[in-house]
């Protein structure tokens, strides 16, 4: 008793401290990332399609009119359920909103403890004071507005059903996790591994009801438009610059190993991008695959635990807050191990959960903590598995991810930056688009601090064009200026006009527009437009068209040269998806690939 009241009044202490320090910041201070899902829940009370959700610059203007300034945002890579939880809250300012979601926060917190004393030997205190001990990963989740406190709740409370004897219950928490957030999909694997079909059903089930309340809401395109573009790219890792080693993942890790990017990661180890799109869905495989191979009856809170964390080990995704989702692995390894093993897990959890040092960035530190709290869940069980099973797992792992790699690396390939010049290449710039070509040179829009900028490449330099707002798709007037930009600031929208050799920037008379989707060649022998999330050219005389781009990604805004010469246009190929760099294609090389590609294709016919 003694030592349950001395872990009550311990646990109780380190809450009010953790409401006056934690708590209390975020619930001042406005940060991201709860503005994205807020700006999403306002659009759609009001009512917005889906689709444009995942269009930055168009969610960025729309964070201003809500009231979000000085901060960017994006809905990328959310379902189109996540900000449904906030639509009821949609209502108040932001800052009031967020302070009641720090509030439901909360009780989902205790919640999450209350549901872990009830499957695990400890005590309400003692799980608060192991959730309390990953403060970092806390601090995050309230200072920022996160939606991991939700999510961790819904698996806990799933495997408390489940647990319990009570798999539709449990099946229906996973697939309301699952249309929220995307880390609770490969639980469905493990209820079919531990043949537990009514979870397995019920789950389907719930998130096919779910994706269709989605289609009743938004109607069929923002759905689709997910599932075809948006999902692929996030589970490829395509993130918001893919290759930063904040992101403490094993596929930014990859990345910043094998791939060469000439902003974001200019100096890879070994310039191999074949090793990365074969060891990616290689290493996610293999560590997904043995606790699904293992399953026993009496192991299944240890196999829920490991399984668990090969989720989060095996996440494209990985930042401060995403790590509070090791506090239900770890209640249930605790609950089976020793002192020593103990110790470990904790330890663990408090390396994952603690915040990085930047001098320790670059070597993935996190990435070797869950390793190390993989192979203490899985102590016993790997050299357990069936060797019979264990080498048709191998199998179908190198299979897989030779089939899945070889595709990745034909995609990549074709993408601009094998085939066109990069224009613009500045250090960790996520995102240069909507070109607009004067005969001096290029403006265009960039990813500032806080807003979106102008920039101007000119002479072989890059001059910066910053204002109280969002400067947002400039376009030529004529090839020697002005430039006509959309500025947002205050909630509303103006035209500007700038003259970037003069640095004079005056109010046009003008309203909001939209980018064309076709645009003529000065000379108007060629259009240039888009063509499934690509660009072509179509001879205005024959009607002829030449594919420019390729890739499993997005090619979009080109602009002509002057001279007709070439296009200029922004492509998010081998970056985070909306997020693009600069290319100029010139229209003598595009009709000399197109010729060489007819030639290869009549040899392979001959032959």
């Amino acid at each position: 008793m003694k030592i349950e009241r001395a872990a009550g009044l311990l646990a109780a202490l380190v809450y009010c401290f953790f409401l006056a320090t934690s708590f209390r910041a975020g619930w001042n201070r406005a940060e991201t990332d709860f503005p994205n899902y807020y700006t999403a829940a306002v659009l759609v009370r009001k009512g917005e399609p889906l689709q444009k959700f995942y269009d930055w610059t168009w969610f960025q203007r729309q964070m201003n009119y809500a009231g979000v300034e000085a901060q960017l945002g994006s809905y990328f890579p959310q379902t189109p359920l996540t900000m449904m939880p906030l639509v009821p809250l949609a209502g108040l300012p932001v800052q009031e909103a967020k302070r009641a979601w720090l509030l439901l926060n909360l009780g989902f917190l205790a919640a999450t403890f209350w549901l872990l004393s009830r499957v695990t030997r400890f005590s309400f205190a003692e799980v608060a004071l192991v959730g309390f001990a990953g403060h970092g990963t806390l601090v995050s989740n309230f200072l920022l507005g996160q939606y991991y406190v939700l999510l961790l709740f819904l698996l806990t409370l799933a495997f408390f059903y489940l647990y319990r004897g009570r798999p539709i219950g449990g099946g229906t928490c996973v697939a309301l996790a699952f249309v929220l957030k995307l880390y609770a999909g490969p639980l469905f694997l493990f209820f079919a591994a531990r043949r537990q079909w009514r979870a397995l059903a019920a789950g389907v089930l719930g998130t096919a009801g779910m994706a269709a309340l989605a289609v009743v809401w938004f109607g069929w395109s923002g759905p689709a438009y997910f599932a075809s573009h948006v999902l692929p790219r996030a589970m490829a890792g395509d993130l918001a610059d893919p290759y930063n080693a904040w992101n403490q993942s094993i596929s930014a890790l990859l990345r910043r190993t094998f791939v060469w990017e000439a902003g974001l990661n200019p100096h890879p180890m070994w310039n191999a991008p074949w090793v990365f799109f074969l060891l990616g869905p290689l290493v996610t495989i293999t560590l997904l695959a043995p606790p699904l191979v293992h399953g026993r009856a009496d192991t299944f809170k240890r196999d829920f635990a490991w399984f668990l964390v090969a989720i989060v080990l095996a996440s494209t995704s990985m930042a401060s807050y995403t790590f509070i989702l090791l506090l239900l692995p770890v209640m249930l390894l605790l609950d089976e191990e020793g002192t020593l093993g103990r110790l470990a897990i904790l330890g663990c959890y408090i390396a994952a959960a603690m915040p990085l040092r930047p001098a320790l960035v670059p070597f993935f530190p996190k990435v070797w903590v869950l390793l190390a709290l993989y192979c203490i869940a899985g102590r016993g069980r790997l050299a357990a598995l069936p060797w019979k099973q264990v080498r048709i797992a191998a199998a179908v792992a190198i299979t897989a991810s030779l089939v899945i790699g070889g595709r990745s690396l034909m995609h990549h390939e074709q993408e601009p930056s094998r085939h066109w010049e990069r224009i613009v290449t500045e250090p960790q710039a996520f995102s240069s688009s909507s070109p607009a070509v004067l005969r001096s040179g290029v403006v265009y829009q960039s990813m500032g601090q806080k807003h979106y900028e102008l920039r101007y490449l000119h002479d072989g330099h890059i001059a910066q064009f910053a204002f109280d707002g969002e400067a947002l798709l400039p376009e030529a007037l004529s090839p020697d200026g002005p430039v006509r930009f959309e500025l947002v600031s205050h909630r509303h929208s103006v035209m500007m006009l700038l003259d970037p050799d003069t640095r004079r920037v005056r109010t046009a008379d003008e309203l909001p527009r939209t980018q064309a989707s076709e645009v003529k060649s000065p000379d108007g022998k060629w259009i240039a437009f888009a063509c499934s999330d690509q660009i072509c050219l179509r001879d205005t005389a024959s009607g002829e068209m030449k594919r420019v781009t390729g890739g499993a990604c997005n090619s979009y805004a080109p602009a002509w040269e002057p001279d007709s010469s070439g296009i200029v246009f922004a492509s998010d190929c081998g970056r985070g998806v909306g997020l693009p760099a600069l290319y100029r294609a010139r229209v003598a090389n595009i009709k000399a690939a197109a010729i060489n590609a007819s030639s290869a294709a009549t040899a392979r016919t001959g032959e």
